[in-house]
């Protein structure tokens, strides 16, 4: 029996358009192109989608933590992993033994991998990360650590608005970035993350990194989504019921029916990554038809509304959750939040399949 048979709900990632998106940033500049895979590859499957954006060319990865950075490297010994988190204390030995690549985040960092580099009689690659407004990881401009026992590959920092265009912190960065960057004049720089990409090419360097762009998110939210659809999400319904005028649905009844009407109760809840906040907002489809969801989201289940339409779902039937009628983006915003919690939220009862 397979997997999507006895499931509530089915994923699909569709690793075909994942390696077209990647392909779109590489045929769109000179520099090269990283692919950003941490949280479990934003929710899609870290293994998956490192061996489609490797079988694509891509031979840069970044990560958040050590242990997201091991499953890689068992996969491929050789390709360069470099850890966005720093490099933890206590686990030098570990990174160092690993091949794996800190983004050292302070000079205390950056003192702790030299004291390893010596121990390892080799010079240790490394990332310097400098925060130019973001406040949360890096080192500050006038910080200058050595790095004489490193192989020091990039000089990196990050953007903190990049995905609202025109706003005036984008250009405050860029222009603390090139000050820091002329420090370094013959080391790898990056700055561009997915929307920064699409601001100015000035930004690209030499290494870009897109993240949520390559699953399918809109990295220039104000504009048309230029990226491919990665992510399909559907749901199964498990019973269809007939409700009163009056009578209400879920939790603490918090939705009232002022008309008789039909509902699907569907196999998905907040445990399921679906969030709570997107009760009585949020909506799924049927065929080309919005059913609003009523009442709350509970743990396993979801109540829509399908009294408006012409034919009736049936039990074991499927609902769209996700696909060519709702966006990660679109879905985000009923439920008041951004894409990149949509997908990261993604649960493991969801049966997966990833297509070529």
């Amino acid at each position: 029996m397979s997997k999507t048979a006895t499931s509530p709900s089915i994923l699909t990632v569709d690793l075909g358009a994942l390696a077209n998106n990647y392909r779109f940033f590489r045929d769109s500049t000179q520099a090269d192109v990283a692919g950003v895979i941490k949280a479990d590859a934003y929710g899609c499957g870290a293994l998956p989608v490192f061996k489609a954006l490797r079988k694509a060319g891509c031979g840069t990865f970044f990560v958040a933590t050590p242990d997201e950075a091991i499953q890689i490297r068992d996969a491929d010994p050789d390709v360069q992993i470099m850890v966005l988190g720093g490099l933890y204390e206590g686990a030098e030995d570990f990174y160092a033994s690993r091949g794996l690549t800190p983004v050292l985040n302070s000079v205390e960092e950056c003192n702790r991998w030299a004291k390893t580099a010596g121990r390892f009689s080799q010079k240790l690659p490394a990332v310097l990360h400098y925060d130019t407004g973001m406040n949360r990881l890096g080192m500050g401009a006038d910080e200058l650590p050595a790095t004489q026992a490193f192989d020091l590959r990039l000089v990196m920092s990050h953007f903190a608005c990049s995905d609202e265009k025109g706003h005036a912190m984008n250009e405050r960065q860029a222009s603390a970035f090139e000050r820091i960057a002329s420090a370094y004049p013959k080391i790898y720089k990056s700055l561009s993350n997915s929307s920064g990409f699409f601001r100015n090419k000035k930004w690209h360097y030499d290494l870009v990194r897109p993240g949520i762009a390559l699953y399918g998110g809109n990295p220039t939210p104000e504009t048309k989504n230029p990226m491919r659809r990665v992510v399909s999400l559907k749901t199964r319904i498990l019973q269809v019921r007939e409700v009163k005028k009056g009578e209400s649905a879920g939790y603490n009844a918090t939705h009232v029916f002022h008309r008789d009407t039909r509902t699907a109760t569907v196999a998905m809840g907040y445990a399921d990554g679906f969030l709570r906040s997107g009760s009585n907002k949020a909506k799924l489809y049927w065929g080309d038809h919005a059913c609003p969801i009523v009442g709350r989201v509970s743990m396993d289940l979801v109540i829509v509304d399908i009294g408006h339409l012409a034919e009736h779902p049936q039990p074991g039937e499927w609902l769209e959750v996700l696909g060519p009628h709702q966006s990660v983006d679109e879905l985000a915003k009923d439920c008041g939040t951004i894409g990149y919690e949509m997908l990261t939220s993604l649960g493991p009862r969801y049966g997966r399949v990833y297509e070529p």
